[in-house]
């Protein structure tokens, strides 16, 4: 009788955080520039954070071979994007597309942000509050202050602030133009998206949560569960992975977590040289998995703000490193770089040459000064 034999597993590959580094600025496009157009950046990327209205432009500069800000600009100014609450319930830019079919799929954190508002909302039938939401900003966008006023009109017992982020937490909104435009702007005013794009949810292919998992490791891969849960805001996906294991390459970082990966996506050699890329504060980059070790060493962990206050990052061989902000003095743009720990003379001549092509870029400041300094201090 023949002898039975064992078949053994193959072994996992563990990949070290910098190779995890190399892969993520690879699919990020910061290991090098991109030739591809603003609309498709913004759709690889599953979206751009933006909560304040400048950082989705520096985003798209750090990304995209000689990017122009009215490329972005005029995308908004024709409803190709649009900025909407969306991941993590935080203010996004989007396509259009994304906005009717990846939007309603990342619910669940407006949701859990709506209960805890639940104390200022007494009395308040939810469905009544869409309902009067949807009538007032499809009559014409509305300012959140006014929005707000006429919401209490209806629930004059009502926690103000609490009525107003219901509101955009039960009805998907968008900010219409001129908000967030390059070199202009104005106040927030809110439409529906059906209203701002003229099409409703079944106007674009439906997209699901598979799709979405592939997507997300398309640009921020390999990554694992629990990676992904923090990028989306949501919770309970591990049966949508184990769905698609089958067509997935499997791999282990090097506290043994499982990390999945799209089978012909690049991971490039750890050693493969990244060039200093200046990103502006909360880049989807350094928030995209709930381990950021892979972009932000545990040194700098929390390092790139204090309190409220967030400021512009500088990833220097690939990793969080230093920190900038830009002023003005006079017609001269001033870019100070406050370094995390000591770079080279050769980094520091990359990062004052990256430093000066971005001011050339993305101001319009007749002069440009970059410098080497202090501007926050993290004893006190």
């Amino acid at each position: 009788m023949a002898a039975k034999t064992h078949r053994t597993a193959a072994p996992i590959t563990v990949l070290s955080t910098r190779a995890l580094n190399r892969a993520t600025l690879d699919r990020q496009l910061l290991l090098r520039r991109s030739p591809m157009s603003a609309k498709k950046a913004v759709t690889h990327l599953v979206g751009l954070q933006a909560q304040n209205t400048k950082p989705p432009y520096f985003q798209l500069y750090a990304r995209l071979a000689d990017f122009d800000p009215e490329e972005l600009s005029a995308l908004m100014e024709a409803r190709e994007v649009v900025r909407t609450v969306s991941l993590r319930s935080t203010l996004h830019t989007h396509t259009a597309d994304d906005a009717v079919t990846l939007v309603p799929l990342v619910r669940a954190p407006r949701d859990r942000e709506l209960k805890s508002f639940r104390r200022g909302l007494e009395g308040v039938d939810l469905d009544r509050l869409a309902a009067a939401t949807e009538k007032l900003v499809e009559e014409r966008p509305r300012p959140l202050g006014e929005l707000r006023g006429e919401l209490l009109t209806h629930w004059p017992d009502a926690d103000p602030l609490a009525l107003s982020v219901a509101a955009r937490c039960v009805l998907p909104l968008v900010q219409v133009t001129p908000r967030g435009l390059w070199g202009r702007s104005g106040q927030v005013a809110l439409t529906t998206v059906e209203q701002w794009l003229g099409r409703s949810a079944g106007s674009a292919p439906a997209l699901t949560l598979d799709d979405t998992v592939l997507r997300y490791l398309g640009a921020f891969g390999p990554a694992s569960v629990m990676d992904f849960q923090s990028w989306a805001g949501l919770t309970r996906t591990k049966e949508v992975f184990e769905r698609l294991r089958p067509g997935l390459l499997t791999f282990r970082d090097e506290r043994g977590v499982e990390l999945f990966d799209l089978p012909d996506a690049p991971r490039p050699d750890p050693d493969t040289p990244a060039p200093p890329r200046f990103l502006p504060e909360f880049d989807n980059a350094l928030l995209g998995h709930a381990d950021r070790t892979r972009v932000i060493p545990e040194v700098n962990k929390g390092r790139n703000g204090k309190g409220k206050q967030t400021y512009g990052s500088v990833l220097v061989d690939g990793f969080l490193d230093a920190l900038w902000r830009v002023g003005r003095e006079g017609q001269t743009a001033v870019l100070t770089v406050q370094t995390l720990r000591n770079p080279t003379r050769a980094q520091r001549a990359e990062i004052t040459e990256e430093a000066g092509r971005m001011l050339t870029v993305m101001t319009d400041a007749e002069d440009h000064d970059v410098r080497f300094g202090t501007f926050l201090d993290f004893k006190d």
